[in-house]
């Protein structure tokens, strides 16, 4: 799924009427509002941004990060892990617009924008920088809590990791955010009596909220439910913090194990759109909602049952698909290809084309059929896997020539309007028609979109 396809999933959501109806109580302290566990409630953090990423794929530039952020904010999130401000200067650069826009918006929900960080200074002050604008800052150190992990990763003794934890979460708190959440890497495969141990100290500390993560996707709903019920029973302060749940898929559990962590009193559900994430990824955001009426956490059958969205909102229908090809290249002349596409008639429809190598000539042919005016903007490919194995993995941009353009509210720059499409397969070029192909698609479906928008404001022009 691209990171267009993301923002559009979540307009969806929003336009479908739902909205996270959950909403901790807030109060102003020292410039920023910092946020304060409700009985019944619970919170909803995206980490898309960040742990959503990192799925095969899934890079984002700047500026999509940002549009995705925008819509998290209009389907309710709460929480908007906006990513890990230390890892690189575009990151930082991410964060900080989103700590600025949407963390800051006048009028509507303000989401909570939070930032990852490591366990010492230089991580944390990264994130403090990144995140500084926002009116409702949440910085998220995090270290590793099980034996497993602090002997073979961190090299660190249990009283070395507490005393790193505690030290750094007053170190967070110290420079005016007023909202920590504490991550337990691996705390699933943690000695229980040192994890209650570590989590209140960091409470003492000053972490307001303790994030519980099953690190390698291998806890059952039952287990999650045990473990989230023992924190809440046996750490010290934990009625002073609220519980995150962050659950990996790598049994098929993550949504699951979310729900049972909820009913154990788990106060925040750590999530991503369509559940992306490492490896298997990470429970869905629009498989858990809060039920207004009931109070209770509920999968929402009726929503998985939409046609969720790509790119700008409604999923195009697909105009054009792929049959057959055949192409011809050597040093000899030009390469030439020959397509098969079905079209939005339902028929074949066949072309020849040339050009400088194979895939020029198969997008030359895809031309001459569709007759559609556009630029290849970008093309870029790479492999996944490893050896005879490994796939191309394409992804294009184009823009029509009447193309949509808008104007940015803040900076007023204009930008016309483009769409990204992606294919994989072991053949580089039938993975780049594929690519080519689903960028059209996309073009067409939106351009017809707008031609049906502009026809129901016709007939909404007051005579």
């Amino acid at each position: 799924m691209s990171q267009l396809q993301l923002a559009g999933k979540l307009q969806a959501f929003q336009q479908s009427g739902h909205r996270w109806i959950a909403r901790s109580k807030t109060k102003k302290k020292r410039g920023h509002c910092c946020v304060t566990a409700t009985a019944g409630h619970v919170r909803i953090l995206d980490t898309t941004l960040r742990d959503g990423e990192q799925s095969p794929g899934a890079a984002m530039t700047t500026n999509q990060k940002l549009q995705i952020a925008r819509q998290l904010r209009l389907v309710g999130v709460d929480v908007i892990d906006a990513g890990y401000p230390f890892a690189s200067p575009a990151d930082m650069e991410a964060v900080k617009m989103i700590a600025r826009e949407v963390g800051n918006v006048d009028d509507g929900h303000v989401p909570v924008i939070a930032a990852l960080a490591r366990c010492n200074k230089a991580d944390i002050d990264a994130a403090w920088e990144a995140l500084r604008h926002a009116r409702r800052p949440m910085i998220i150190p995090f270290i590793s809590t099980s034996d497993i992990h602090l002997k073979h990763k961190l090299n660190m003794s249990r009283d070395q990791a507490l005393r790193l934890a505690s030290d750094m979460v007053a170190y967070a708190r110290s420079l005016g955010c007023l909202q920590i959440e504490f991550a337990a890497e691996d705390a699933s495969r943690t000695d229980p009596e040192f994890l209650y141990k570590i989590l209140g100290e960091v409470i003492k500390a000053g972490a307001t909220t303790v994030g519980i993560g099953d690190t390698v996707g291998y806890l059952f709903p039952s287990e999650c439910y045990e473990l989230i019920a023992g924190i809440k029973a046996n750490t010290p302060g934990i009625e002073n913090a609220i519980i995150s749940i962050h659950c990996h898929n790598d049994l098929g559990l993550a949504t699951a194990n979310t729900l049972a962590g909820a009913l154990a009193g788990a106060g925040q559900l750590e999530v991503t759109v369509n559940g992306i994430g490492e490896r298997a990824g990470n429970a869905s955001l629009e498989e858990l909602h809060f039920d207004k009426d009931q109070k209770e956490l509920a999968l929402d059958e009726g929503l998985r049952q939409k046609e969720l969205a790509l790119d700008e909102g409604l999923r195009p229908r697909v105009n054009w698909s792929f049959v057959d090809l055949q192409v011809t290249c050597g040093t000899l002349g030009l390469s030439t290809a020959s397509i098969k596409l079905i079209g939005p008639d339902g028929k074949e429809h066949c072309a020849c084309g040339s050009g400088a190598g194979p895939i020029g000539a198969a997008y030359r042919a895809i031309d001459n059929i569709v007759k559609v005016p556009m630029t290849l903007l970008e093309y870029s490919i790479r492999s996944t896997g490893k050896g005879v194995d490994a796939s191309a993995c394409t992804k294009v941009l184009i823009r029509g020539e009447k193309g949509h353009s808008s104007t940015h509210a803040l900076t007023e720059a204009t930008s016309h309007r483009t769409f990204s499409g992606t294919g994989t397969g072991s053949d580089v070029v039938i993975s780049s028609v594929n690519a080519y192909l689903r960028a059209l698609n996309k073009m067409q479906g939106f351009q017809a979109e707008m031609t049906r928008k502009k026809q129901r404001n016709l007939l909404h022009v007051p005579t």
